[in-house]
């Protein structure tokens, strides 16, 4: 039966925010290095890796073990989107201001508004609706043992963790070339901005993130899209009360502003992807349908390191997605990289 509108009103989506700070890029950067599964997925290098792990003290590397385990640079970005902080000395004393119910609030991830109660309880030391919390997130990556930690944590010893942990990276990694992430993030995000007026929302949010079509969801009355080198070329997407957060790649103009030839980031890294032989036959094989892991690794006749490996490095080209367990080709991806590199090929400078 088809089904015809009369009426005239657009349907509702969400506003647009740009934002951008030095302090983002620290806290993506923690949140890197500490994430082992992804960092030979990452345009900074494994060479690039150890330069900074050496430049590192014994203590921050310390704390880094503690962020790996426990997940919290997740902490530190939930504390940035609670207030604008434009120093490193701002983002410290605004941590010693917290009392301990406030920070372990801001800290315990939102999981909607039917367990906003549990949240506030949890943070209040509630150990049943810090349980029932978990038992909500039990799919999610990290999200239960991270909320037993900070509902159970020491206060002192979370906010001596944290500003830490902060200011170590921002100290070691971020201040000594501090005037070049923040030209390029200053340069992205403007950018962004000046296509704000130019596109819909939604297809706003795919442009910036090289893919992700955001569709509208209740509640979610605003997107936040945060650029960020070190993390590149991966989005990482965060959910805060009411809004939806994309921190995204910039891209290569923002990195090399007077180069009028760098080619867009995300179309190098699909053509990277693509330059292998094994995952071209990969791809052939998930073009007759999605397959898991482990029906992958049998079909193809590889290990399964090998096989996840090479499915990682397609999948950070948008050049499959995963639906839970199995792997598909985006369509959307192959009707775009054609036309992507005609405008690159042939855009005027």
């Amino acid at each position: 039966m088809e089904v015809f509108s009369m009426g005239s009103r657009k349907r509702e989506t969400y506003q647009l925010e740009v934002k951008h700070s030095l302090l983002w890029e620290a806290a993506l950067g923690i949140a890197a290095i500490t994430n082992e599964r992804l960092l030979d997925t990452l345009d900074y290098t494994e060479n690039q890796w150890q330069v900074i792990k050496q430049s590192l003290s014994a203590e921050m590397l310390v704390h880094l073990e503690t962020v790996q385990e426990q997940n919290t640079w997740k902490t530190i970005l939930l504390l940035l989107h609670e207030k604008d902080l434009d120093s490193l000395q701002e983002f410290n004393d605004f941590v010693n201001e917290l009392g301990e119910e406030e920070l372990r609030y801001i800290a315990i991830p939102y999981l909607g508004k039917n367990h906003q109660e549990d949240r506030r309880l949890a943070s209040q030391g509630d150990r049943e609706a810090a349980a029932r919390l978990q038992e909500v997130s039990r799919d999610h990556a990290f999200f239960p043992r991270y909320i037993s930690y900070i509902s159970q944590r020491d206060l002192h010893q979370l906010k001596k963790h944290i500003q830490e942990v902060m200011s170590g990276w921002y100290e070691s990694v971020i201040k000594p070339d501090q005037a070049k992430f923040k030209g390029m993030l200053e340069r992205d995000a403007l950018s962004k901005k000046k296509r704000l007026e130019k596109l819909e929302a939604e297809d706003f949010v795919e442009w910036a993130t090289h893919g992700i079509r955001y569709i509208p969801e209740p509640s979610v009355y605003k997107v936040i899209l945060i650029p960020h080198f070190i993390y590149r070329p991966w989005n990482v997407e965060a959910d805060i009360e009411g809004a939806k957060i994309f921190y995204y790649p910039v891209a290569n103009e923002s990195i090399h502003p007077h180069d009028p030839n760098v080619p867009d980031q995300m179309l190098v890294q699909k053509f990277k992807a693509l330059g292998d032989e094994n995952r071209l036959r990969m791809l052939k094989i998930l073009m007759g349908g999605g397959r898991t892991l482990k029906e992958m690794t049998e079909e193809i006749g590889m290990g399964k390191t090998t096989v996840y490996h090479h499915l990682k490095l397609l999948k950070s080209a948008r050049l499959i997605v995963a639906y839970g367990p199995r792997y598909h080709v985006s369509p959307r991806a192959w009707e775009m990289l054609p036309k992507e590199l005609e405008i690159f090929l042939g855009e005027e400078k």
